[in-house]
């Protein structure tokens, strides 16, 4: 992968995982660019790194700060432009597994899922995300959720710091009634803390390949 043959890398750090998905999918449908890595930071935050020319970096970045806006969410963006050679190395990095979290933080696309299920565009389907400070509130949200409606369990992701994401699958209406009844049920518990419930009615396809395997 090289990072050079582009005009301008785009920055993308959020504290929220959930976030980072939702602005994912604004940022490939507001401009036409290449997502290259996630990494996950120690701070709870997810950096997503991108490449493309210049104006579609630029739109993408904007895209970006619109969902932090609405989702409430903490974010620092930027464009690199006419990256030198040096910012390959200092942008991309090296596979990594944290014993903390018990996972990889730094996540390339996987675009053999997109192969696998025969995706060329958008997905047909719903993706939600519930994500909360606490693992028995992501339980509880996550049993609700599924109680709701018809919806499949993709993964779960955790950023450190108590933060987890467990997203699910389903179609549009079935996603937005799961996602709305857990969320309600953690209101009305009180258990943990609500970071992100977030609906992406047709992912695209970033958002399938960086999904946790």
């Amino acid at each position: 992968m090289t990072v050079r043959a582009y005009p301008a890398i785009g920055l993308v750090e959020l504290n929220s995982f959930a976030a980072s998905l939702a602005a994912l999918d604004a940022m490939e449908k507001a401009g036409n660019i290449e997502l290259l890595q996630a990494e996950i930071n120690d701070l709870g935050g997810v950096l997503l790194k991108f490449s493309g020319d210049t104006a579609d970096v630029d739109a993408a970045l904007a895209a970006a700060r619109s969902i932090a806006d609405q989702m409430h969410t903490r974010i620092v963006s930027d464009a690199l432009r006419a990256p030198t050679a040096g910012a390959e190395f200092a942008a991309l990095a090296k596979p990594e597994f944290s014993p903390l979290i018990e996972q990889d933080v730094v996540h390339t696309p996987n675009w053999q899922t997109l192969k696998e299920i025969n995706m060329s565009e958008e997905a047909p389907f719903a993706i939600g995300m519930i994500e909360t400070q606490g693992f028995t509130a992501v339980i509880e949200a996550i049993d609700t959720a599924c109680k709701a409606a018809n919806v499949d369990v993709l993964a779960r992701e955790k950023l450190g710091g108590g933060y987890i994401t467990v997203l699910i699958k389903g179609d549009v209406a079935a996603v937005k009634a799961a996602v709305n009844a857990g969320k309600e049920r953690l209101e009305q518990l009180g258990l943990g803390k609500l970071i992100a419930a977030h609906v992406i009615p047709r992912p695209s396809k970033s958002v399938l390949a960086l999904l946790p395997k």
